[in-house]
């Protein structure tokens, strides 16, 4: 590779993260403020998880009610996520470069 490409590449990573990182400040700063009543988390979710929370899932406990039936796919896919990051990496940290045959 040659210097004029290895500049080129590392000119546009740094475009990348400078575009990410705004993005990101972009969202931190359009976030609510951390424990303000008025936040729709707040009012709506919770509201509905203790009033119909019995009647949807059927079960006497909320916060199981909460876990297994209101978020259960997004635990589900959070341990697909981490397994398969565990996976990639040890298919990386497996692989060998042997460069003699």
């Amino acid at each position: 590779m040659s210097r004029r490409q290895k500049i080129v590449i590392t000119t546009l990573i740094v475009i990348l993260v400078c575009m990410i990182s705004y993005m990101l400040l972009l969202t931190v700063a359009e976030m609510p403020p951390y424990g303000h009543p008025d936040n729709p988390t707040n009012n709506e979710v919770m509201r509905r998880y203790i009033d119909k929370g019995v009647e949807e899932s059927g079960g006497i406990n909320l916060v199981t009610n909460i876990i297994l039936d209101y978020r259960g796919y997004d635990t589900l896919l959070e341990t697909t996520v981490l397994f398969t990051a565990v996976m990639a990496i040890m298919l990386v940290l497996g692989v060998s470069h042997d460069t003699e045959h």
